[in-house]
């Protein structure tokens, strides 16, 4: 799907993307081939070619943060298919209160099939967090760019998140799935263990004040449902990019994006 988009050129927005792959532009290397196109000015064209190159050679040198950059967080979710073998799924629980008030309590990392989770007072640190991101080439979160980053980043000063993000939540919208991640779990079928089926995130801040005062049960179960909602993000990604792409790519019209 990357080498199909062309909204990161500027004056291409998506209709006319969806023109070009309709008259047989599938990918940037076709785009490249002719000399000239309907309705681009042939400088226009030079200059596009140009940075059609110059992202090509960003891609071979598998740069995430390029793509980071020229494309907009809507547009994230084509990045899966490239680099999403290397993606962090990342999920947080807090104690219930704003960023300024409150305090996470665990951080759950996957990555490249490792669960790590950090844990408030054991061993959740910024450079614990940087960490695992710089290691990353795409972060994937539900609802994360308005919760779970800007809450990281207020209460870890200094916290650099440099490289793309799915945001599954607003996937899901795109895609008509609507609730939150365990009502589309159902939905999709995606399972987690049946004692964790009754716990939110209301629940999670009551595991966490229950382990406070002495109840090491409790931090057991709050850690396993983080768990449960982090690993689970990997194939709900996997689903929802399948949907946007036939939603949103070239393989609506039949073409190999």
């Amino acid at each position: 799907m990357l080498t199909s988009t062309f909204v990161h050129l500027k004056g291409i927005g998506p209709s006319t993307e969806r023109r070009l792959w309709e008259s047989g532009i599938a990918d940037w290397a076709t785009f490249r081939r002719e000399a000239h196109l309907t309705g681009i000015a042939p400088a226009r064209k030079a200059a596009y070619d140009a940075e059609l190159a110059l992202a090509q050679d960003h891609l071979d040198l598998r740069n995430p943060r390029y793509f980071a950059d020229c494309l907009h967080t809507r547009d994230h979710w084509r990045l899966f298919q490239t680099f999403g073998a290397r993606a962090l799924y990342l999920d947080i629980e807090t104690t219930g209160l704003s960023a300024r008030e409150g305090q996470v309590t665990i951080v759950g990392l996957h990555r490249q099939g490792r669960m790590r989770t950090l844990i408030h007072g054991q061993d959740l640190t910024l450079e614990a967090i940087q960490e695992e991101l710089d290691q990353a080439d795409l972060l994937i979160t539900f609802f994360g760019t308005v919760f779970d980053i800007p809450y990281l980043q207020t209460c870890f000063h200094g916290l650099r998140v440099a490289i793309p993000h799915f945001d599954l939540c607003f996937a899901a919208r795109r895609v008509g799935l609507q609730g939150g991640l365990k009502s589309i779990e159902r939905e999709l079928d995606i399972a987690r263990e049946s004692d964790l089926l009754h716990l939110d995130g209301l629940e999670a801040v009551r595991l966490w004040h229950h382990y406070r005062a002495g109840h090491d049960d409790a931090l057991d179960q709050l850690v396993r449902y983080n768990a449960a909602d982090t690993q689970n993000l990997e194939p709900l990604a996997a689903c929802l990019y399948e949907r946007l792409v036939l939603r949103y790519g070239p393989q609506s019209l039949g073409l190999v994006g």
